[in-house]
Order: C-alpha cells, then structure tokens, then sequence
C-alpha cells in the first residue's frame, strides 16, 4: 500500500511540468493522501471568478459630427522661411528650443534643452504646473534628433556603444523610434489635460526618391531619420511645407530657363511629387505662411468649391497672355473639376501673373 501510495504521488508530481495549473490542481482534487490508516481528500483550490466585464461598444453611446480638438502641426521648410514666425502667431505660445531661431522673437522660451531628458522635463512641467500657454512649439525636431540618439545610447550602458550606428543593422534607430514613440505620449497628455495645441517645427531637405515605377527624381523631405519622420507624419493632422513663391521662367529669346521668385511666403497642405504634406482640415492645397490664415483654413474647413475656382480662373485670365491662356485652359479641361488641380492651377497663374507684373514694372 505504501509502495502504491508514493508511486502514484511521485507520479502527480513528474506529470506537474506538463500540466497546465488548472489541471494539477483538479489532479490534486482527485487524489487521496493516507495519513495514519486514515484516507483524507484534498479540495481543489478555485480560482477567483473576474467581475464580468461591461462592452463599452454601446449604439446609445454613438456621437456624430466633428470633434474640436487641440491641434497637432508639423510645419518643415526651408531655412529662413519664417516657420518660427508662424509658430509665435499661434495662441499663447511656449517655445522648447533646441536652436536659436526665436533668439529675434519676443516670446516665451523653456531654457535651451542639453538632453532629451530636459525636454521631457519641460513637457511634464507644461502638463503639471499652473500655467496659462495654450501652444507648445518644438523647434526644431531635427536639431532635436540628436539628442533622442545620445539618449539611446547612453541608456544601452554598453561601452561599445558610442553612437546610434554602433547598435547595428539599425537597432539603434528602432530604439530611438520607441523614444519617439514616449515623446509622443507625452504631448497626447498635454493635449488632453490641458487643451494645449502642438506645434512641431522642422527644416527639409532635398533627396532621391527611388520610384519603382519611372525614373528616380528629387524632392523635399522632412529633415529626419526616415522612421522618426515617418512617425511623425502619421501623428500629425497637418504636415505642411513652407516655402518661398518659386516658378521656373523660360526665356522666349534666349530660351533659358531660371527660378523667378514672387517673394511671397507659402505653405502646401496636399502631397505632390515635390514634397510631402497633407492635412485633415480640407484645407486649400496652398495658403500663405501666415498662422492666422492657417486658422482661419481650419475654422472653415470645408471642400473648395470647382465653380468658384473656375470663376477665379477665368477672372485671372483677363490679364493673361493668349499663349498663357490657352495653356491654362487645356490644364483646367484635364483637371475635369478636381478641386484640388484646379486650386493649383489658380495658384499657379497668379503667381506667374505676379512675376510677369514685376518684370514690367522693372
């Protein structure tokens, strides 16, 4: 009986390893330990039953309409274009600076941050602290990316470790994606607790796009490791690129080609082929780098109207060149009442129509 007893006992507890818990213990339940001639039952232990659990998913709890939220904005540009400027319009703003670009601007400043901890430190403060700002503006993320990597490495504790390439086959940029990823958690508990609006600014950069359809061509990106950028972008509710009035103008004699300036300062809210940008405020695919006109856009946020483009258009043509005009009017017909093509087109003409009043006047 003995012999019996320890067999099947040894044999409950080589068989604990296979068994998942609820299974020992209903082993366990069924078995008997003889103590003393005396058969005694062992009693399962139950485990404590959840509360059970309430779906939020309701229809009665269905809303509609839009929601008014604080803003979320990454404005990226070329250097001097004024991206500062239209950051210091926004309402109540506070600048955490990684550069001197607000050195000329008479507005509120966080000291200059040395590490990545100093910026988290000052959005905390911005979150807890009493305080009346209603905008924090980063400026500028590219000047800040350095010290997202310093970080990284430094909490790798690794001596080998020096710089974020020294991780290998990229480990150290996903690492510094998840810092990324921390940062932006952060700004959603400011925008939630305290209303602010985030504004993020950048500088761009020319490079290759490897287009697996055509030839490569060059154009505008954010001024950031490719995964931070790409992180960012999906966060924001505008990516808009700023930059100056540009057109390429032919002469008709020498037949040279040379970059005209307007002198005027815009922002591009939709995608092309040249830069990235996009928005979710139906905005007008160009506005001017001006933060009251950017709110004034948002505020309205309704779809351009292609009759109202078409009769801007035609009004604009009165002053055009029959060349001009008849090169308007075959790109109008392809636009076949795309608002955004023909928002372009109009934007297009009077900015030549600009340059053309310039060159008279010289």
């Amino acid at each position: 009986m003995e012999i019996l007893r320890v067999a099947r006992h040894a044999a409950l507890h080589l068989d604990r390893h296979e068994q998942s818990e609820l299974e020992y213990a209903r082993e366990l339940s069924i078995g008997q330990a003889e103590r003393g001639g005396r058969t005694m039952a062992i009693k399962s232990a139950q485990p404590p039953q959840a509360p059970p659990r309430e779906s939020r998913m309701k229809l009665g709890a269905v809303t509609k309409g839009r929601v008014e939220r604080p803003m979320r904005v990454l404005l990226y540009g070329v250097e001097g274009v004024g991206k500062s400027t239209f950051a210091a319009n926004a309402p109540s703003p506070i600048f955490i600076a990684a550069e001197d670009g607000t050195a000329q601007l008479d507005v509120a400043r966080f000291p200059e941050p040395k590490t990545w901890v100093d910026v988290l430190d000052a959005i905390d403060e911005l979150i807890t602290a009493d305080h009346q700002y209603q905008t924090v503006v980063v400026d500028t993320l590219d000047w800040l990316e350095p010290l997202c990597w310093a970080h990284v490495v430094d909490k790798a504790r690794n001596p080998k470790i020096k710089s974020i390439e020294d991780f290998g086959f990229g480990k150290g940029y996903v690492a510094a994606l998840d810092e990324w990823r921390s940062l932006l958690a952060r700004f959603e508990q400011l925008r939630v607790k305290r209303g602010m609006h985030v504004i993020f600014l950048a500088h761009s950069w020319i490079k290759t796009f490897k287009n697996p359809e055509d030839e490569d061509f060059d154009r505008y990106e954010l001024k950031l490791h490719a995964k931070a950028g790409g992180l960012l972008k999906e966060w924001a509710d505008a990516v808009l690129f700023a930059r100056y009035e540009t057109f390429a103008n032919t002469d008709d004699k020498t037949k040279r080609t040379r970059g005209v300036s307007t002198g005027n300062r815009v922002v591009h809210t939709q995608r092309t082929a040249a830069w990235d940008a996009k928005n979710r405020y139906d905005l007008p695919p160009t506005i001017p780098l001006d933060f009251s006109a950017f709110a004034d856009a948002v505020k309205a946020q309704a779809p351009l109207d292609p009759e109202k483009l078409y009769e801007r258009i035609d009004a604009l043509l009165s002053s055009a060149d029959a060349e001009l005009e008849a090169k308007v009017r075959a790109a109008v017909q392809k636009a076949q009442g795309n608002a955004a093509q023909l928002a372009r087109i109009a934007d297009t003409l009077a900015a030549r129509l600009r340059i053309k009043d310039q060159e008279n006047a010289q």
